[in-house]
């Protein structure tokens, strides 16, 4: 019995048991619900082949689908205190940064790279909403900061890509305080001259959009996404009235003149080289 139980019944299971299978190998659509293989949703930009819907994209996927040859450098970020209120609601504010960390690998809701596109030295600043949901705290403001101080050091083009609910409340004042400086960083770099080009992503609201966002020199937006200051809810409840359908989606900002162009991610590169070719009086 030991020789069957020990030998000859593993021997079997092992013939016959059934593989493992990622959990992540397929993925749903959230636009349209059809299932799509994962290795086919990456090798499309992570945007659904079947209605076009533009999935979240990581924040070093993003990078590498800019950069020329995907090569860029990654820059280091001035250090803020972690937690300068001492907040705590249900959770410490300390806590929901470690989370925050260990969910995304990041220090903080923004990353800033420098490298070429198409041959033009540019800056870059991606959001991550997994951190936080791309809140602007201290951290975030001193990170744009150095973005368009290094734009103006290298003589770059500044590119931000941010995709927020806005605010870190639990930064209270010293978050709000982000968006005059934020703000001013960009003046700065307009008095240089510099191109500074806005990419809107899914979504952008909040004192984001009501600051550093909304001052670019060219807006450009992946398709459906969701930007504004206060949601439609709110100000369906303010004003008494009933919003247009598509009312704060990016197609809707370029109908009335908010964004200059709505590009498919795919194709965002391609824009990307001819803007910086024009804006940096370079040939292509």
């Amino acid at each position: 019995m030991n020789w069957l139980t020990n030998y000859v019944r593993p021997k079997i299971s092992k013939l016959v048991e059934q593989k493992d299978i990622p959990d992540n190998l397929w993925i749903g659509c959230s636009s349209c619900g059809k299932m799509i293989f994962r290795k086919e949703l990456e090798e499309n930009s992570f945007v659904c082949p079947s209605c076009g819907h533009h999935f979240k994209l990581a924040t070093n996927e993003r990078l590498k689908m800019m950069f020329d040859e995907g090569q860029y450098n990654l820059v280091d970020l001035p250090q803020v205190p972690l937690d300068p209120l001492n907040f705590t609601d249900v959770k410490k504010y300390t806590d929901r940064v470690k989370d925050a960390r260990k969910k995304t690998g990041q220090e903080d809701a923004i990353v800033v790279a420098e490298g070429l596109i198409g041959s033009c030295p540019v800056v870059v600043g991606v959001f991550d909403f997994d951190f936080m949901g791309g809140s602007m705290g201290t951290a975030v403001g001193e990170a744009i900061i150095k973005a368009a101080n290094l734009a103006i050091k290298k003589e770059a083009a500044l590119i931000l890509i941010p995709s927020s609910g806005g605010a870190r409340m639990q930064e209270g004042m010293l978050s709000l305080m982000q968006m005059p400086r934020t703000t001013l960083a960009i003046k700065l770099l307009k008095e240089k001259r510099l191109p500074y080009i806005t990419i809107f992503t899914n979504p952008t609201t909040g004192g984001v959009t009501a600051s550093f966002a909304m001052l670019g020199d060219i807006h450009l937006a992946e398709p459906g996404a969701l930007i504004g200051f206060a949601g439609a809810r709110v100000i369906e409840q303010t004003i008494r009235e009933t919003l247009p359908e598509g009312f704060q989606r990016s197609e809707y900002l370029q109908e009335h003149g908010m964004i200059d162009a709505v590009v498919d991610r795919r194709q965002m590169r391609e824009e990307l080289v001819k803007i910086l070719n024009l804006l940096m009086h370079t040939t292509v």
